[in-house]
């Protein structure tokens, strides 16, 4: 989350017109993240999340990420729900960008989440999946293989300002990628960005998943490889096997992968490195003037990509088979 569009009393009181929700008792935005802007809204009705669709966003997508939030919450996943207004309509226009508002979780996120975190989440990935199953909308992963090429370019004229030879490497990076990208996995709906700030936890107990705005149809292998990414190496980039072996056992207690799944999960993992170090890095180099936003490390994941390309099968990252 964060803030690159600044809302006015008036513009905001306007769009509030048009919905039930009460009076306004407050409304600040909320500066972690780096793709839309995020509003904490508190009204008299109760607390709400109103959301600027920025950058990466496709509008033409909106409906598939609000029918996708209703159609897992119908199916016991706790997720933000779409909040309406008078005419039915879950989306608006706010200061010149797509908008929506959506119920609040409570719950926070976890910086640093232990063995139970990341059993919970493996439980909790596994059984989105399934639920998104019947899921009629479709909405292809622009931000997979064909994605990574076009925020390269973007990307490689500051690379090697950030760390040296970064350009070279991850040139070499992604032609691997594209010449060992595996095909025909199991698949559906899946999150695509599953990280800590996208899960509330109530003490160890999960409470929801937020932030379905990369959701798409493609491996749910690869969502599961996001995942090992983003929950189960420490902070100095090493991986906690006993993380990683937490989060498949969980996943597979749900929703067992087969054999192709097992095989690709190290060159899934790599791709998804790769992919989050490249939004990183054009990220890092593209800080709008005056947006409220930190954009996150890209070296974290070189880092964290180093350590899968010695991977040598999945039981590397704790599966037990």
């Amino acid at each position: 989350m964060a803030v690159y569009t600044e809302v006015s009393d008036d513009a905001l009181n306007a769009f509030l017109d048009l919905y039930d929700l009460g009076d306004v008792v407050s409304f600040k935005g909320i500066a972690e993240g780096v793709e839309n802007s995020n509003f904490l809204l508190r009204t008299s009705r109760g607390q709400f999340i109103l959301t600027l669709y920025e950058k990466r966003v496709n509008a033409d997508d909106l409906p598939f990420f609000v029918g996708l939030m209703e159609h897992l919450a119908e199916r016991g996943v706790t997720c933000p729900q779409p909040v309406r207004n008078r005419a039915g309509e879950a989306l608006g226009r706010l200061a010149g960008r797509p908008a929506a508002i959506v119920t609040f979780l409570d719950g926070i996120w976890i910086r640093r989440p232990n063995v139970r975190h990341c059993g919970a989440v493996g439980e909790a990935l596994a059984r989105m999946h399934l639920a998104g199953a019947d899921f009629p909308l479709r909405r292809a992963n622009a931000l997979s293989l064909d994605g990574w090429p076009p925020l390269l370019h973007a990307a490689e004229e500051g690379a090697d300002s950030v760390a040296p030879l970064l350009r070279e490497q991850t040139a070499a990076e992604l032609t691997l990628l594209q010449a060992r990208w595996p095909v025909g996995l199991p698949g559906g709906v899946i999150h695509a960005d599953l990280f800590n700030d996208n899960v509330f936890f109530l003490g160890e107990r999960l409470s929801g998943l937020i932030d379905f705005y990369f959701a798409c149809n493609d491996a749910f292998a690869y969502d599961l490889a996001v995942c090992l990414n983003a929950w189960c190496f420490e902070p100095d980039n090493s991986f906690n096997v006993s993380k990683g072996q937490a989060l498949i056992s969980a996943y597979e207690r749900v929703r067992r992968l087969d054999g192709a799944e097992v095989a690709a999960l190290p060159i899934l993992a790599r791709g998804a490195a790769l992919r989050f170090m490249l939004t990183r890095l054009v990220d890092w180099l593209n800080v709008p003037p005056g947006a409220k936003v930190a954009p996150k490390n890209p070296l974290e994941y070189r880092d964290k990509l180093r350590f899968h390309q010695h991977v040598r099968s999945a039981a590397d990252y704790g599966l037990m088979r």
